[in-house]
């Protein structure tokens, strides 16, 4: 409960931080800089003394110094979190892309493996087309020669 009640307070002042060094770094901030610098100088004309001024601005200047200092480290903190965070992820990402390309690897080997096996099975396809052939071949002398003997056959039967 403590826990959860710092992390929101903290969340706060650094929302407030956000805002404030956004604010600080805008031309507005810079307009309104520029005119109570100069309405505090004005006031030497309306008799208050330049030491007084000298002063108060002064102490103003050093008080808001320190508050930009500490607003612009809370930014750069946050934004080296953010690139933690980043970095981290680009981590995971590489992980991911090394894990991506051994897969790939085993799947080019395993392409390469299926078409060793075609180019082979392709090759004893036309191997048992040529022994085919040869059988075709060879079972049409064969019948050529069966009917040249029957009619060889039948003409010695013919002259008997």
């Amino acid at each position: 409960m403590i826990h959860r009640f710092k992390k929101k307070s903290l969340d706060k002042v650094e929302r407030v931080a956000i805002r404030a060094t956004r604010f600080i770094g805008s031309t507005e901030s810079l307009l309104i800089h520029t005119f109570l610098f100069i309405l505090s100088f004005m006031l030497y004309f309306w008799g208050v003394p330049l030491d007084e001024i000298l002063l108060v601005v002064t102490t103003i200047v050093s008080l808001e110094a320190i508050y930009l200092s500490i607003f612009i480290q809370m930014t750069v903190n946050r934004q080296a979190r953010k690139l933690h965070a980043v970095a981290l992820d680009v981590e995971d990402i590489q992980e991911d892309i090394d894990e991506i390309q051994k897969d790939v690897d085993e799947i080019q080997e395993d392409v390469e493996e299926i078409q060793e096996e075609d180019e082979l099975e392709e090759k004893e396809e036309k191997e048992d087309e040529e022994i085919l052939e040869r059988i075709e071949n060879t079972m049409g002398k064969l019948i050529e020669e069966v009917i040249e003997l029957k009619r060889q056959h039948q003409e010695i039967k013919n002259k008997n």
